[in-house]
């Protein structure tokens, strides 16, 4: 035994706690996996967007709980799969959705359900240093100050019916923000409001007290298609009357309600909230496929696949060898490693003509012989050694010996025969 074999000691990590580490790596490893490709990271939701989970100011968290106490089934759909709903679909787009893109929705919907639009309105930021502090105790992190009331623009792009111009109009200290609709009325909450343009298309269901629609019912040209069977479509352009901030008023809170009755034909329960135009919707991707029906089964058998891999490796057959290397050092390990190689390959043939020459120069030598051959060392050992075997019969034996055992006994013969002459070789 070498010195550093006699110095290696035991593995400082029993099995078990190897064990342990391999299991909850791989556990962690493939969590993170499945998470990232289901979109679970969390934080999106509470960004302060206008959208059905937001419960700042511009937000529609409000909303869906009101609906959710008067008895509807409210979903929030994050997939594309909640745009196909019989049901009533409520859209929050933003100021920069595509138009086209959004044109093909309500197109879709048209022999679906009925649609409900609620338009953009406010460019919001941050709250200040400024909230009272007992705002400041409960406020959360989607939260919002309201910075500017913006109309859009999109809608104009939008193909007929639906198409029309969303206008801004500021009141006068003296005016009044009324509204009157669905036998109801009341006041907005701030003098900045927007409004649609009157179309021949469109039904105004809400107004202000100037005649602006601040809700239309997009019911199309009298005699054409959408008109008699298409399901309509119905925009809010003044979103104060369904956020959070205009659910403060009972007056408005009422009148939000009866929209939605008045959306979804006044007996639908079932309100679906879509939040991937918000972009809170779940990509589908490879990684998620595969945790889902019918590619989970392969999935899982490939886990279970890699688990006993690693526990074949893991439990070893028998014990490691200790103080022994793959790659030998010195010299006489590398003709060890060389030997071994030729053994494994089962070439011991190929060295017959090679060791019977290597021993004809070492008896040579040994001999004292200028120009060593087989006649020359069977002379000379027929004086040094007469009863030896002659070199001759030795060489030829070897030459003619095929099987390993016969190959290895007349290799033996022939160092023999050097270590009786005391060759140094």
């Amino acid at each position: 035994m070498t010195a550093p074999e006699q110095q290696r000691g035991a593995s400082p990590f029993g099995r078990g706690a190897v064990l342990g580490v391999l299991v909850v790596g791989f556990a962690a490893f493939i969590a993170l996996l499945y998470f990232i490709g289901a979109g679970d990271t969390g934080g999106r939701e509470r960004s302060g967007a206008a959208h059905a989970a937001a419960n700042g100011l511009n937000g529609y968290a409000g909303l869906v709980e009101l609906l959710d106490a008067e008895g509807y089934e409210v979903e929030r759909s994050r997939g594309m799969d909640g745009l196909d709903t019989s049901g009533l679909l409520i859209l929050t787009p933003t100021q920069y959705t595509d138009a086209e893109e959004f044109a093909r929705i309500l197109r879709n919907r048209e022999y679906v359900g009925p649609t409900l639009v609620i338009m953009p309105k406010w460019l919001t930021g941050t709250p200040g240093d400024n909230v009272v502090e007992e705002d400041a105790e409960r406020m959360q992190s989607d939260w919002v100050s309201l910075v500017a009331a913006i109309p859009t623009s999109w809608p104009e792009d939008l193909p007929a019916p639906f198409t029309f111009t969303h206008q801004f109009e500021t009141l006068e200290d003296d005016e009044s923000p009324y509204f009157e609709g669905l036998e109801l009325s009341g006041e907005l909450p701030t003098s900045s409001i927007l409004y649609a343009e009157e179309s021949t298309a469109h039904e105004t269901i809400i107004a202000d007290a100037a005649g602006h629609a601040l809700v239309v019912n997009v019911i199309g040209e009298e005699g054409t298609e959408y008109y008699e069977n298409a399901h309509w479509t119905m925009f809010v352009a003044e979103p104060d009357l369904m956020n959070n901030y205009g659910l403060a008023d009972p007056a408005r809170a009422a009148t939000a309600l009866a929209i939605v009755r008045e959306a979804g034909y006044g007996d639908m329960t079932s309100v679906t909230f879509d939040m991937t135009l918000n972009g809170y919707g779940n990509s589908v991707n490879l990684l998620t496929l595969a945790f889902q029906p019918p590619f989970l089964a392969a999935t899982l058998c490939m886990i279970l696949a890699m688990l006993i891999v690693g526990w074949r490796a893991f439990m070893r057959f028998g014990p490691a060898a200790a103080g022994t290397q793959e790659i030998a050092f010195g010299k006489r390990r590398l003709v060890n490693n060389g030997a071994g190689l030729i053994v494994r390959a089962r070439r011991l043939g190929l060295l017959a003509v090679p060791y019977s020459n290597l021993i004809e120069r070492r008896l040579g030598r040994a001999l004292g012989l200028a120009k060593p051959d087989a006649d020359a060392i069977d002379t000379a050992l027929a004086v040094r050694l007469p009863d030896q075997e002659p070199f001759s019969s030795l060489a030829a034996r070897l030459r003619d010996a095929h099987k390993p055992m016969d190959i290895l006994r007349a290799a033996q013969a022939m160092n023999d025969l050097t270590n009786q002459l005391g060759s140094k070789a």
